[in-house]
């Protein structure tokens, strides 16, 4: 739960960054909690705790929004590069 919520407050601090060597720290910081909660959900998934389709939804979810701020954080170098 906590990884998974400090991806919502890191994107947060992101939003708010002082420029864009800061955005894509703070974006990469988020795309590292993204990615502990994969492995807690695959933990969770592989063993007896839970087996329903919650899980299985909430795996799927976690690996578009990884996608998601892999691409973030690619545009943003690109821009970055470009300036």
């Amino acid at each position: 739960m906590r990884s998974a919520t400090s991806v919502g407050a890191q994107y947060r601090e992101a939003q708010r960054a002082k420029s864009a060597a800061d955005f894509i720290s703070k974006s990469e910081g988020a795309l590292q909690e993204l990615d502990e909660t994969a492995y807690w959900l695959e933990l969770i998934e592989g063993s007896a705790i839970d087996t329903s389709s919650a899980i299985r939804d909430l795996r799927k979810e976690t690996e578009q929004l990884i996608s998601i701020f892999v691409s973030i954080i690619k545009r943003a170098k690109q821009n970055r590069a470009a300036t």
